[in-house]
């Protein structure tokens, strides 16, 4: 019985009960059958024999055979009575009647005692009364066959055979389907058990209809969301972590190749001036140009690397919003006045004052239009809208360009991502180091009418919420 299931356990015990109670009761229906209506075929032969005995007192008296004789073919028209025989004091048979049976008989016999009565009979009137002595005067004796009463007690006892296991069988069905609907939550609860232990941490157990399945379930059901949720931190955490360890590495090497970097190329920077006024090379020589364009790139990126490994903390001052953004694009108008590019915006006219750090933040926003105008290759338009509630303000950046290119779209701002030939994808990387150090959050997103949108969320006042979400750790 150790292997033998919960569902199959209650239905062995309950088809047990079930026969033992069928058996039972059959057993004492059919015995209380049985003698009921053998004390009924008994009285009713017993009221033949006291009937026929009533009957026959006048023709004993009387030695009147022809009329006994008549009684007792009488009875023998009822179906169990087989013979009849009517004798006197002294024995003398004075008639008898009888078919033919070969079959389990039984034999029942009354007395034929004279009666007084208020009115005396035929026998009185004529003294016959006087002849007697002893008040039997006779005896009836009736032999009758049992075998209706055994067919009638089998067909009784058949039906109610039948009926009881009806019974039993039908109260079993009905148990099989409760037992079922009982175990049916809990062996889904196993196979659900399973499940998450092979891994699958997306699967749920059906509530079922019973109450105490339900809770069980609903309570299986909140341990496994919390463990998904558990599993989803762990993973975000240790995402985290690898990212944390990356960036450390990429700083440690960004550092090294800045410093080993920046010391030979100011050298050759030194080197190419002193070449330039030893030999009196002019200063729109073709060769020369493209060495100091180089010299510069590279010295861009040297800065750039710089910039993103040491990132300076901001020192917080209110700045209206909307004025440095007007003059960061008024400084871009200037830039793109020979290109097709086209720069609008929609600041408010109001005065909105936030804490940042004004030049950390320009360099951030200056990354982001910086990009989104050579995405354009000299053709379309950037909007710049601001918005501002109580809570701080928002910049979004958006440009009608090929869009951001890079699956999923926040892949952008991982250190070193570009898609750009010459860039070092440390840009946007640096202005998420910014907006962050400014409890602020940046997005970036495709637009449906097509190209690229940032956009950058800062708080009101962001030393305020960091101290809040220090004092909470």
């Amino acid at each position: 019985m150790k292997r033998v299931g919960i569902h199959l356990r209650l239905l062995i015990a309950v088809f047990a009960i079930i026969g033992a109670t069928t058996f039972a009761l059959g057993y004492m229906g059919i015995s209380i059958t049985r003698e009921f209506v053998q004390s009924r075929f008994e009285e009713r032969i017993n009221f033949l024999a006291r009937y026929l005995a009533r009957n026959a007192e006048l023709g004993i008296l009387l030695n009147d055979r022809a009329m006994l004789k008549r009684l007792a073919s009488n009875l023998l028209t009822e179906s169990d009575v087989i013979r009849v025989a009517i004798v006197n004091a002294r024995g003398e048979v004075f008639a008898e009647a009888e078919r033919d049976y070969s079959g389990e008989l039984s034999s029942v016999e009354h007395p034929v005692i004279i009666k007084e009565s208020e009115e005396e009979t035929k026998a009185f009137q004529y003294g016959i009364l006087n002849l007697i002595e002893e008040p039997l005067i006779g005896t009836v004796r009736i032999t009758y066959s049992t075998e209706g009463i055994r067919q009638l007690v089998a067909i009784i006892s058949a039906r109610f055979i039948a009926i009881a296991g009806s019974l039993g069988l039908i109260a079993a069905v009905a148990f099989y389907f409760l037992s079922h609907s009982l175990v049916a939550p809990i062996m889904e609860l196993g196979l659900t058990a399973r499940k998450v232990a092979q891994g699958d941490l997306d699967v749920r157990a059906h509530t079922g209809t019973l109450p105490e399945t339900m809770e069980l379930a609903t309570a299986f059901n909140a341990m496994l969301d919390s463990l998904s949720e558990n599993r989803l931190a762990l993973e975000r955490a240790n995402r985290d972590i690898l990212k944390r360890n990356m960036l450390t590495e990429m700083v440690k090497f960004s550092l090294m190749v800045a410093h080993e970097v920046k010391n030979p190329l100011s050298i050759i920077k030194s080197s190419l001036d002193l070449l330039k006024n030893e030999h009196a090379i002019p200063a729109n020589d073709m060769l020369l140009c493209y060495i100091n364009d180089e010299i510069r790139r590279l010295n861009r990126i040297i800065e750039d690397f710089l910039t993103f490994a040491r990132p300076a903390q901001p020192i917080f001052r209110f700045v209206d919003v909307s004025a440095f953004v007007r003059e960061i694009i008024g400084r871009y108008e200037i830039q793109t006045q020979q290109s097709g590019v086209s720069l609008q915006c929609c600041v408010p006219t109001d005065s909105s004052d936030i804490k940042m750090d004004p030049d950390l933040m320009t360099r951030a926003v200056d990354n982001i239009m910086r990009n989104a105008i050579e995405s354009l290759n000299g053709k379309g338009s950037v909007l710049v809208t601001v918005r501002t509630d109580d809570a701080g303000a928002a910049i979004d950046i958006s440009d009608d360009g090929e869009g951001i290119k890079a699956d999923p779209v926040d892949k952008v701002f991982e250190p070193f991502f570009t898609t750009r030939s010459k860039g070092t994808g440390l840009g946007l990387a640096y202005s998420v180091q910014v907006v962050r150090s400014h409890g602020g959050t940046i997005k970036a997103s495709n637009r449906m009418e097509g190209g690229a949108c940032f956009t950058i969320e800062l708080p009101r006042d962001p030393e305020c919420i960091m101290k809040t979400a220090a004092r909470s750790q």
